[in-house]
C-alpha cells in the first residue's frame, strides 16, 4: 500500500484516539477491566461469527448476477478480508477480498468492488436504521444528532446514486460519453471499460427479491453482531451492565460501526472507542473510565479471534503480499490497457465501434 495512506490513516485514529481518551485516568480503565467476567467472550464470539456467516450468504446474493459463488466459498474470503482491515490501513481489507475472488473465481475486479461499495452501504443504512429506532427511547446528545443527519444524507445520496446507474441505460451511457470525451483515447478506454466492469457488480438493484433479501440479511447480520455488545456488557457488569438494554444496545452497535467506516489506521483504532464513549457516557451517562474500558473489551473481542483466523485462511489462499501490491498499482493506474481483466464496455463512444460485453 501506499506510504500516504498509512500515514493518514494513522493521523485520522491519533485525532479519534486524542478525543476518546482526553482526560482519562488510565489507572481506572485498567481496574473496570480487570473486573470484568472474560468467559462471557466465548457465547459473544460463537454471534459474532453467526453475523459474519450471514453476510457471506448476502455477499453470495451481490455476485450472483457476475458469478455463483457460495457461502461456503465466500466465508474464508469475508475472514480474510476482516483481516485484512484490521492489519492493514484505510480498509484494504476489502481490495484484498476483490483480489481473491478475481483469482480464485475469474470474476472481474470492479465488479467485485461494485458488490463489496453496495455492502458498504447496506451496513452503513442497518446502523441509522438501528440509531433512528433507538432515538425513539433514548434522548440524544447533539453530536449523536448531528451524526444521524450527516450519516442520513450520506447513505441516502450514495443508494440513490446507485439505483440511478441501473436505470435509463441510454441517458447514462450519453452521461459517460460526456465524461470520457475530453480524456486521451487509453485513458477513456480504461476508464470505459471499468464503469462498465463496475455496473455488472450491482446487477442486485434490478431484481427485487435479490434486493429484500440483502436488506433483510443486513439487519440479520447486524442484529447478531449487536447481540455480541449485548453478552458482553453482561460480562462486564457495573453500570454498562445496567444500561444496555435493547435500544441502548442498537445505539452502541450503531455509532460505534458508523464510526469504523471512515479509514483509518488497522483495527479503526480510536473511532471505535470514540464512539462508544460518546453513546455510553454522552448519552446514557456510564462513567468514562467504565465506557471506555468496555469499548475496549469489545474491540479486542472483534479484533483479535477473527484477525487469527483470517491468517490461517490467508495462508491456504495461495496469494503473496506482492500480488496484492500489484494489483493496488494497478488500480490506481491511468495509463495503458486494463490490468484487472475487465470486460469490454457496450457503450459506444465517438470515433469507436461498439464492442460487446
Amino acid at each position: 500500500m501506499k506510504s500516504w495512506r498509512a500515514w493518514l490513516g494513522i493521523g485520522i485514529s491519533l485525532v479519534f484516539l486524542y478525543f476518546a481518551f482526553r482526560g482519562q485516568n488510565l489507572g481506572e480503565i485498567r481496574r473496570a477491566l480487570g473486573e470484568a467476567n472474560v468467559w462471557w467472550i466465548i457465547p459473544a464470539l460463537g454471534l459474532y461469527f453467526t453475523g459474519v456467516w450471514i453476510r457471506s450468504i448476502r455477499w453470495g446474493i451481490l455476485l450472483r448476477p457476475v458469478v455463483p459463488v457460495t457461502a461456503r466459498e465466500l466465508f474464508p474470503v469475508s475472514i480474510v478480508g476482516y483481516m485484512a482491515n484490521n492489519v492493514l490501513p484505510l480498509r484494504a481489507g476489502e481490495l484484498v477480498r476483490s483480489i481473491i475472488v478475481r483469482q480464485r473465481f475469474g470474476v472481474r475486479k470492479t465488479s467485485v468492488l461494485a458488490t463489496i461499495a453496495v455492502e458498504r452501504i447496506f451496513d452503513g443504512l442497518t446502523m441509522l436504521a438501528f440509531m433512528l429506532l433507538a432515538a425513539s427511547f433514548i434522548s440524544f446528545t447533539s453530536q449523536l444528532e448531528n451524526l444521524a443527519l450527516i450519516a442520513f444524507g450520506l447513505f441516502a445520496l450514495l443508494l440513490m446514486g446507485l439505483f440511478a446507474l441501473t436505470l435509463g441505460g441510454g441517458v447514462r451511457d450519453r452521461l459517460l460519453q460526456l465524461a470520457l470525451g475530453p480524456m486521451p483515447t487509453p485513458m477513456a478506454d480504461r476508464v470505459e471499460r471499468m464503469a462498465e466492469s463496475f455496473l455488472s457488480g450491482l446487477g442486485v438493484f434490478r431484481k427485487r427479491r435479490d434486493l429484500l433479501a440483502v436488506s433483510g440479511l443486513s439487519v440479520i447480520s447486524w442484529l447478531f453482531e449487536a447481540s455480541t455488545y449485548w453478552v458482553l456488557a453482561i460480562g462486564f457488569g457495573g453500570s454498562v451492565r445496567d444500561v444496555m438494554g435493547f435500544s441502548a444496545t442498537l445505539l452502541t452497535t450503531g455509532v460505534a460501526n458508523m464510526a469504523t467506516l471512515i479509514p483509518s489506521s488497522p483495527g479503526y483504532v480510536g473511532q471505535f472507542e470514540y464512539g462508544v464513549r460518546l453513546v455510553l457516557s454522552g448519552a446514557l451517562g456510564v462513567p468514562e473510565s467504565q465506557a471506555l474500558a468496555y469499548a475496549i473489551l469489545v474491540h479486542a473481542t472483534l479484533f483479535f479471534p477473527i484477525t487469527l483466523l483470517g491468517i490461517i485462511a490467508w495462508s491456504r489462499q495461495h496469494l503473496s503480499w506482492k500480488q496484492i501490491q500489484a494489483s493496488d498499482d494497478a488500480v490506481e493506474s491511468t495509463n495503458g490497457d486494463v490490468t484487472d481483466g475487465d470486460a469490454v464496455s457496450s457503450v459506444t463512444r465517438p470515433g469507436r465501434q461498439a464492442e460487446s460485453v
